[in-house]
């Protein structure tokens, strides 16, 4: 589908392929010879997506592009970038001939330089910067610039990590305190509400 979202209408050079059950909705260009695949989601919500030439976007994987109050979180995919099935990159930017496995997750304001490679599971925190052909091992949580590698076993260096990055400020412009974690849920889904509604207004082209 190609749904036209707050204004803007996706634009497509005439040889990508978007199959029939992907959504590409709104300020969303894709670049020739690419290939957005079954289930997959391109949503450019209050930002924006430019993905380059001869880019591979597979099945249920899903780019969108936010906004965290005034500061808008685009995607930005290069040329030749290989994004597998189930895959999550959020407001984030993915280099030129880089490879994200599947199941792998890139958040807000992170950076994959190219020839990098986001393993199978591996998850990429908001703001860290993985090096040009940097391999970030599988079920790996890289935080910083330049990434640390963590585990998921350890938990309280992963809970340090995350608190010092400010997260929920980043991806939802979220003040509540770290312990409160009621009230980081309640203005984290009120954001996202106020956000997701503007779909209301969608119109579906095709």
């Amino acid at each position: 589908m190609i749904i036209k979202h707050r204004g803007f209408e996706p634009e497509l050079d005439p040889d990508v392929y978007v199959a029939p059950t992907a959504a590409v909705v709104g300020n969303v260009k894709i670049g020739g010879e690419s290939r957005i695949m079954y289930g997959a989601v391109l949503d450019s919500e209050g930002s924006s997506i430019e993905i380059g030439r001869c880019t591979i976007v597979c099945e249920n994987a899903v780019l969108r592009a936010t906004a965290a109050g005034d500061r808008g979180y685009p995607v930005r995919v290069g040329n030749h970038v290989f994004i597998s099935p189930q895959s999550t990159l959020l407001g984030c930017r993915v280099e030129d001939g880089s490879y994200i496995a599947t199941g792998a997750t890139v958040l807000q304001g992170a950076v994959v330089r190219s020839g990098a490679v986001v393993a199978v599971g591996a998850f990429v925190h908001a703001k860290a910067v993985i090096p040009e052909s940097f391999f970030v091992p599988p079920n790996a949580i890289a935080i910083g610039d330049p990434p640390r590698l963590y585990s998921p076993d350890q938990a309280e260096e992963l809970t340090a990590a995350i608190k010092s990055i400010n997260f929920a400020r980043t991806a939802f412009n979220v003040d509540a305190p770290w312990e409160d974690r009621p009230a980081r849920y309640k203005q984290t889904t009120q954001t996202r509400s106020r956000e997701f509604g503007a779909h209301f207004e969608d119109l579906i082209l095709e």
